[in-house]
């Protein structure tokens, strides 16, 4: 007695059956919205003829600048410090290895979600001694209601397409089939900021020879949603 085989499973018929057609379409959304957060990088140095006194004025500056953005309170979210480094410099010229001087150098990154305070917090840090500052870079947090909100007009689009497809053939939607999501968000900086969003900072007045608060734009974000979506219709009358 020999053993039927066993019978594969036969992939479901891509394009529906006459008595059920099938609709495949793209709902796509592009939203512009305000930015959330905004993260600058600060990075201090410091420069000394021996390890130790690098160490010492790096450790000091270090200090500074954290106690410096650690009083904007609330308006700071994240505060982090990232690399350390001390570095000899040796010299040019002569034999051997002999070290001229050592270079220090740490990186903070700090988060603001309030933006008044951005300019001019960004300004006192760059008014310190050997620090430099990089960004602001304008984001969404990764769970902002704007990718919600991308991601369900995308599927309305998608439904309100095939609706409309439907609609040209003299028919309508009978069910859902399939919605595969194709990447639903891209947040990145895109164009300036709209009229309207301006920023601004108030003056720090500590000290008469205080540098003003640079007057900072704030860059719209671009939220991109894309789905596939299947479905049938009732068979259309084509005669």
């Amino acid at each position: 007695m020999t053993t039927p085989p066993s019978e594969e499973p036969q992939p479901a018929v891509p394009y529906g059956t006459p008595d059920a057609p099938r609709i495949a379409v793209r709902g796509e959304a592009h939203l512009e919205v305000d930015p959330e957060i905004a993260r600058i990088g600060v990075t201090v140095a410091s420069r000394g003829k021996d390890r130790r006194s690098a160490l010492d004025d790096l450790t000091r500056r270090n200090t500074a600048a954290l106690d410096l953005i650690k009083t904007y309170g609330d308006a700071v979210e994240r505060l982090e410090t990232g690399s350390f480094s001390i570095t000899p410099q040796l010299k040019e010229h002569g034999r051997g290895e002999r070290i001229h001087a050592y270079h220090g150098r740490v990186h903070i990154t700090a988060e603001l979600t309030d933006f008044t305070a951005l300019g001019e917090l960004t300004t006192r840090l760059a008014d310190l001694d050997l620090t430099r500052v990089d960004g602001p870079w304008w984001a969404l947090r990764p769970d902002s209601p704007a990718h919600r909100q991308a991601r369900q007009q995308a599927v309305r689009e998608a439904v309100q397409r095939a609706r409309e497809y439907a609609e040209a053939l003299g028919t309508t939607l009978a069910a859902l089939v399939e919605l595969a999501d194709i990447g639903a968000e891209n947040a990145a900086p895109a164009y300036p900021a709209a009229s309207g969003s301006r920023m601004r900072s108030a003056a720090y007045a500590a000290e008469d020879t205080a540098a003003a608060p640079l007057d900072l734009e704030p860059q719209r974000q671009r939220v991109h949603a894309q789905v596939n979506a299947r479905f049938t219709m009732a068979p259309p009358q084509l005669s």
